[in-house]
């Protein structure tokens, strides 16, 4: 019975390192069409398929470096080139026979490429300028700036603390005043999800200023009819 544990076993270094000495060599020679798909793609990483008559294969780059070179075959799918662990030999082998065809896909498809931009024009028309539409609108959003921060000013005194809100409706909508000691920090029309005639963000379209400015005033007299009312609930109080 020991007899049979004295037989030496077959050391599997020399295919192994035959093995990783193809996988170095396809993955310096594929990692050359992944950078040249990252050129031509765009991005920092993406991935192409090229089909062969015995399967396909797959290039997975990221930042211009192969990430994987995959090929499915009729029966299985190999992982030639990956950052986990490298191929069965046999899968390698089988693979490798199918290598060429692939670079002469990959090689086909640029070359389908050649001459596909020549007809483009690379004269366009001339681009209107939003110069004066954005002069307006800031015009008009700072004189709304400046009676906003009026009003603030009045809250914070009545008010105290250092931010609240005021609001009432004009026209339909919730307007809302949201004031800090430094002025107002928002005018919003419509509540939640509505439109920010004032912020700390981006200004609002033209299109909504147009819309929304001629309602100021309006909200302005509902602000001085609030303040007329506080001052009437004073009225008559004797010390």
């Amino acid at each position: 019975m020991t007899e049979e544990f004295n037989v030496p076993a077959e050391s599997t270094d020399e295919a192994a390192e035959r093995r990783d000495e193809v996988v170095a060599r396809v993955r310096d020679h594929a990692g050359t069409i992944a950078r040249e798909l990252a050129l031509l793609q765009g991005g920092d990483y993406g991935k192409r398929t090229f089909e062969t008559d015995r399967g396909e294969w797959t290039v997975k780059y990221e930042a211009g470096e192969l990430q994987f070179l995959l090929f499915e075959g009729r029966r299985a799918e190999t992982y030639v080139v990956s950052t986990h662990q490298p191929p069965d030999p046999e899968a390698l082998a089988d693979a490798m026979t199918d290598y060429g065809n692939f670079v002469a896909s990959f090689n086909e498809y640029v070359r389908s490429l050649d001459g596909v931009l020549d007809e483009v024009p690379a004269e366009f028309p001339e681009v209107a300028s939003t110069e004066s539409v954005v002069a307006e609108r800031e015009r008009v959003l700072g004189r709304v700036r400046e009676v906003a921060d009026r009003m603030a000013h009045q809250l914070a005194r009545y008010e105290g603390g250092e931010y609240g809100t005021w609001g009432t409706r004009v026209a339909g909508n919730r307007w809302e005043l949201k004031w800090d000691e430094g002025g107002a920090s928002y005018l919003r029309v419509g509540g939640e999800g509505g439109i920010y005639l004032l912020s700390q963000y981006q200004p609002p379209s033209a299109h909504d200023v147009r819309r929304l400015a001629e309602d100021v005033p309006a909200f302005v007299e509902a602000f001085n009819e609030y303040v007329e009312d506080l001052d009437a609930s004073l009225d008559g109080v004797a010390l």
